[in-house]
């Protein structure tokens, strides 16, 4: 790659070997008038303070030796260059010969532009992060990159009002897709994403997580405006902000009718469609004939209601990305084979949704392994709670689990029976049951086997309730005080009430 020296300072021979390029003769527009670009280019809105007054990079410091300053917007210049300085340019921003004199045939107006020009808009390219490759790449595709008088507004736009931030990588999925006639109103669009509720600080992280060209190109203010709109209903612009693609979409046939399909499940409650889409934007991704296929699964085959259905999307909305053949009919089939009903099924997944959606060769299928082999049997109801319980957890958690209560003397049958009744100590951390066991054992005087009648011991915080309870109520009971009593008692009745009068003694 030429240096940036040799770029703007090298004197440019005309190759010998290099005829006209031109199969036809130059037509008499090849001037380029910039006219035009006064509305795009004199953008000015309140919303964007931050960004506007962000510094404007310094030039090329080669540049201002030759005593030149870029102007993004290139004025037709009577000073034209030759065809060899153009070709000799090209090759310097890394064309070979074979593309540059294809270029030069796709758009002769290259030769019929200022030299400063095109030196200056790639320069500008290069300030907003697209040179090298890339950049020879962008404009072997699109020719008319170095001459259109769109693109001038438009990277001034991007490089001082947005400080140039936006990623390379955004710019050029853009330039490539893009006709640049659609670069006009850019600028206004952006601001309308201010003015309506995204924060100077989001609107760059917006604009880098949407597809330019769907999300703001093709469409008008008007069309964004009326999607913001749409939106406000369900969450308004908190929405985009944390799922900017949703600007991707066609309000009329996909955002509208995704949204309708939640609401219908929800019973026609937008304040309930609004909870689950806050929750997880990402939702409005799927097409309706996707979520609609899961929702009939749910109907047909786990016999649920809708109401039902709606409130498991509350709790797990993630569930409409699980596969239905590989993932939720065979698990279903399997609750079912547990002897769940449906409406057992609706508590198991109102508990345990991630059931649905865990992978079964990483996940379930070893902590199958662990309950089989402590002595669970497999397609009983018992097994459905137990792994419902250890959805909740990791598999390297529920063996750490288990060996705890082997290492204080729990047989595996002891710890069925103990799971049986309370399935979460399965699921709980083994470090604060190890806590909790020691406590009981060091600082209550009591004995381990007593979690064989009360497991739901583990499941209380250590501090807050078994700590706290037991330090008030030995001094009065003793050491002998059953466990089930002291824990499970509402707080209120656990304080003593403070009389609502008092006898005065001294009275006669």
């Amino acid at each position: 790659m030429v240096s940036a020296y040799a770029l703007f300072t090298h004197p440019f021979p005309t190759p010998f070997f290099f005829d006209s390029p031109f199969p036809y003769p130059l037509p008499p527009t090849a001037y380029i008038s910039h006219s035009s670009l006064s509305t795009f280019h004199n953008h000015q809105w309140s919303s964007l303070p931050t960004l506007a007054k962000t510094p404007r990079p310094e030039p090329n410091p080669l540049l201002t030796q030759l005593g030149f300053r870029p102007n993004l917007q290139c004025s037709s210049s009577p000073i034209t260059a030759d065809i060899g300085t153009v070709f000799s340019l090209l090759q310097a921003v890394g064309i070979d010969d074979k593309e540059a004199k294809v270029l030069l045939n796709k758009n002769p107006v290259l030769c019929f532009t200022s030299l400063d020009c095109l030196r200056a808009r790639i320069e500008c390219f290069n300030s907003v992060g697209l040179d090298g490759l890339v950049l020879s790449n962008l404009i072997t595709k699109c020719p008319n990159l170095l001459t259109a008088e769109e693109i001038g507004p438009f990277l001034s736009f991007v490089r001082h009002d947005l400080a140039g931030k936006i990623e390379p990588g955004q710019l050029r999925k853009l330039f490539r897709a893009a006709d640049v006639r659609f670069l006009v109103g850019f600028d206004e669009k952006v601001g309308l994403l201010l003015r309506r509720g995204v924060s100077d600080e989001k609107i760059v992280d917006v604009l880098n997580k949407v597809n330019l060209y769907k999300a703001l190109c093709l469409k008008s203010v008007e069309d964004i405006d009326t999607t913001i709109t749409f939106l406000n209903r369900f969450g308004g612009i908190d929405l985009i902000v944390r799922r900017p693609s949703l600007l991707n979409y066609d309000l009329e046939t996909q955002l509208a009718p995704r949204v309708e399909f939640l609401t219908e499940v929800s019973g026609g409650d937008e304040n309930a469609t609004g909870v689950l889409l806050g929750k997880l934007p990402a939702i409005l991704s799927y097409t309706v004939d996707h979520t609609k296929g899961h929702v009939e699964l749910l109907r047909s085959f786990a016999g649920l209601s809708d109401e039902q259905i709606f409130k498991i999307l509350l709790v797990f909305p993630n569930v409409v990305s699980a596969s239905r053949e590989r993932k939720m009919r065979p698990r279903i089939k399997f609750l079912k084979e547990c002897g769940l009903s449906s409406n057992d099924i609706y508590k198991f997944l109102i508990k345990a949704p991630l059931f649905l959606g865990l992978s079964f060769e990483d996940n379930l299928a070893y902590k199958l392994v662990f309950l089989v082999k402590i002595g669970y049997r497999y397609r009983t109801r018992d097994m459905a709670a137990a792994i419902g319980s250890a959805t909740r957890t990791s598999s390297d958690n529920l063996q750490r689990v288990i060996e705890l209560f082997l290492s204080y003397g729990f047989s595996c049958a002891d710890i069925v029976v103990m799971s049986r009744r309370h399935p979460q100590i399965l699921q709980y951390s083994h470090g604060a049951l190890e806590k909790k066991m020691e406590y009981l054992i060091n600082e209550m005087g009591r004995e381990i086997g007593e979690l064989l009648a009360f497991p739901a011991f583990l499941g209380y915080k250590l501090d807050d309730r078994i700590k706290a309870r037991y330090e008030v109520k030995r001094k009065i009971l003793g050491e002998g005080m059953s466990l089930n009593k002291l824990l499970t008692v509402s707080s209120e009745s656990f304080t003593p009430k403070t009389p609502t009068y008092v006898i005065d003694l001294n009275v006669e």
